[in-house]
């Protein structure tokens, strides 16, 4: 069964730092890439950063340039996003996901994890 388990969302301050870990199984995991994306209700999913597993690319959204960074732990199969100067706008629910394509297109990716909230306050 392929799973994907986000942890690490919570509550933060304006300023503040928040680090989302995505843990995958299932799968081979060299296979895909994973991506963050956040989703706000009545508003589009917004991906916000991907990583290429055991390469080196990764890419992010402009909103969370310089602010956000994803890295991998291959030993672990798990991902994180490092979330720095946090912004009442980065309030959302996060999602890893795993796809097989590298774009920002939400239909390329065939794994999804629950999600995890994430609210900042102002």
């Amino acid at each position: 069964e392929v799973q994907l388990v986000e942890t690490g969302g919570g509550s933060a301050q304006a300023g503040g730092s928040l680090t989302l870990a995505c843990t995958a199984s299932g799968y081979d995991w060299s296979s895909r890439y994973i991506g963050w994306f956040r989703h706000v209700p009545e508003k589009e999913r917004e991906g916000v950063a991907r990583i290429l597993i055991l390469g080196t690319y990764t890419d992010y959204a402009d909103s969370v340039k310089g602010r956000f960074t994803i890295s991998q732990d291959n030993g672990k199969r798990t991902v994180y996003l490092q979330m720095n100067s946090l912004k009442p706008e980065d309030t959302a629910m996060y999602y890893c996901a795993a796809g097989w394509r590298w774009t920002w297109d939400s239909k390329a990716f065939n794994y999804w994890g629950q999600g995890t909230q994430v609210t900042v306050s102002s």
